[in-house]
């Protein structure tokens, strides 16, 4: 069930023992989320843990080093940043079908909470709890100011995306006007400019791997686990990698394809009119309308054809 913020603070405060769920392969907006409800929760006086399949990458240290919350049997579930739940990976079968909130900014959203708090204009699912505080009358403290930002700098691209609104300008110009003594150009370069050695030989790399199909509508970048190994690079490493597949002047579709030990994490980019969301939802997954994706397993040479065929029966 579809809810406004009215549904949404009532069930905050009333709620007891909360375990917040996030997305696999987290990134700046779910775990900014995760961190940013906790601090809301804690100040409602409510217990909660922030739990997710993969470990936080580390260069979100400076948002999770207060810690995820101590272990306990959770009364409350909350979701944030998760369309769909087999995106919580060995938390599906546990929580899957005990989700009692879900805040969410995809459009591809499946509507599997008891309530779902869905705002699908928003750049990051941070700004819709950025706005969901205010209204409670909450105080957004330091950190949460910290995770809220992070979370909405990642998700719209450090403001470059097209789901980037006046809104989302207004709301990062309100933190940082409330908190100037945060470093925000830090978290920009840290999230955008800082790489490790093995990533920035990587992006040379992958600049020499764009593979062209459909006449050069569609490129394809896809990393094996054996590359990985010889660059000597982690999986927390690969945030921020898709956008290289639609760099080229004609590309319309660009799929930056990863191994994992179990599937290949298939993440999608639209250069400009493509719906990509829809093209993963054929494919069983899902996101917004510029940046989507999905998960297979199998062959990656049957891989990329099954992929080509998709954006095929798209764009032509």
């Amino acid at each position: 069930m579809y809810i406004g913020f009215s549904e949404a603070e009532t069930f905050l405060r009333n709620c007891k023992d909360a375990v917040i769920i996030t997305h696999r392969n987290p990134d700046g907006d779910c775990i900014g989320a995760g961190f940013a409800i906790k601090e809301i929760l804690k100040q409602l006086g409510i217990k909660s843990r922030v739990i997710c399949h993969d470990d936080f990458p580390k260069r979100y240290d400076f948002l999770t080093q207060g810690g995820a919350g101590e272990e306990f049997e959770p009364q409350a579930v909350i979701a944030v940043d998760v369309a769909d739940t087999k995106l919580m990976g060995k938390y599906q079968e546990i929580y899957g079908d005990k989700v009692n909130l879900c805040i969410d900014h995809h459009i591809s959203n499946k509507n599997y909470a008891e309530k779902t708090l869905l705002r699908v204009d928003a750049a990051a699912t941070c700004e819709v709890i950025y706005d969901l505080a205010k209204f409670m009358g909450i105080k957004i403290t330091k950190h949460c100011a910290e995770c809220l930002y992070t979370g909405i700098a990642t998700d719209s691209g450090c403001f470059k995306f097209a789901s980037t609104t006046p809104h989302t300008h207004e709301v990062t110009a309100e933190i940082m006007r409330e908190y100037s003594d945060i470093e925000f150009a830090r978290i920009n370069r840290y999230m955008f400019d800082v790489k490790s050695v093995g990533r920035v030989k990587l992006e040379s790399r992958l600049n020499e791997m764009i593979e062209t199909y459909l006449d050069g509508k569609l490129c394809i970048i896809s990393v094996t686990r054996e590359i990985m190994s010889e660059l000597g690079m982690n999986d927390d490493e690969f945030e921020g990698f898709a956008p290289l597949t639609i760099q080229y002047e004609n590309a319309e579709v660009g799929i930056f394809i990863r191994q994992r030990s179990d599937d290949y994490k298939c993440s999608f980019r639209s250069a400009d009119k493509v719906n990509v969301s829809e093209i993963c939802e054929t494919l069983g997954g899902g996101g917004h309308a510029k940046a989507a994706g999905c998960n297979i397993s199998g062959n990656l040479d049957d891989i990329k054809k099954q992929l080509v065929e998709a954006v095929r029966k798209a764009i032509c």
